[in-house]
């Protein structure tokens, strides 16, 4: 099984008043087909670490490889490419443009890789069938309820059929039965050729991943295997 990501010594530190190391030499190596659950304690780097996977932040030191692609933070417009063409990306707060429509909100970010508008909207609506949306595909995002909005964020994640799926608490902000009905739509995306890593502090969600991470002080001190639920 090849690894998709690949972290070597990776350091980031944040400057207030003083500095701030919130990962301290990160090594670690996510395999493909596998799905990690990340935990840690709030202010841990969850987040942080999820952000420089995703490309969106940069590291002070270390070495991120993609598919055997060493990332070189310089070339802005290719990691842009990067990150739109391999990387799905699911927010707790879902980020959804609310005077949009569901359609809209998914099938746009198929247009920032290719601008055959048509068949982003066919591809958009099978999403929207497959995540049982049909009926609330021209609503509104503002009209929609908190699980209806997250199974959109998870469209427009796999709009671009991602390799790389990563998660920010993406049932933070829901109850119960509609976190656990977003969790059932994301282990189902899992295949042999694709990594997931999403961040929880729910030791229940945690527990339904192939291998479980967690960060403190700054470094992934332990991993446990875990039968998916």
């Amino acid at each position: 099984m090849n690894n998709i990501i690949e972290l070597k010594n990776i350091v980031k530190n944040y400057n207030a008043k003083k500095k701030i190391r919130v990962l301290n030499k990160v090594n670690f190596s996510f395999k493909a087909g596998k799905i990690y659950s990340l935990m840690g304690p709030s202010g841990s780097g969850k987040s942080t670490l999820l952000n420089l996977l995703s490309l969106i932040d940069i590291p002070n030191s270390g070495i991120l490889k993609i598919s055997n692609h060493t990332i070189d933070y310089s070339s802005k417009s290719y990691n842009d490419k990067l990150r739109a063409n391999k990387i799905g990306i699911i927010y707790q707060d879902n980020n959804l443009l609310s005077d949009f429509t569901t359609i809209e909100n998914i099938y746009l970010s198929r247009l920032s890789i290719n601008e055959n508008k048509n068949k982003a909207v066919i591809d958009a609506k099978k999403l929207i069938k497959k995540l049982g949306l049909a009926n609330r595909e021209n609503h509104l995002a503002s009209e929609l309820s908190g699980g209806e909005m997250q199974r959109v964020a998870i469209a427009r994640a796999l709009i671009n059929s991602p390799e790389i799926i990563l998660a920010d608490e993406p049932t933070g902000s829901l109850d119960l039965k509609n976190a656990k009905e977003v969790f059932k739509i994301l282990l189902k995306l899992k295949n042999k050729n694709r990594l997931i890593i999403f961040a929880t502090h729910n030791r229940f969600f945690a527990n339904m991943a192939d291998c479980k991470i967690e960060l403190i002080s700054g470094k992934i001190k332990k991993t446990s295997n875990a039968r998916i639920k």
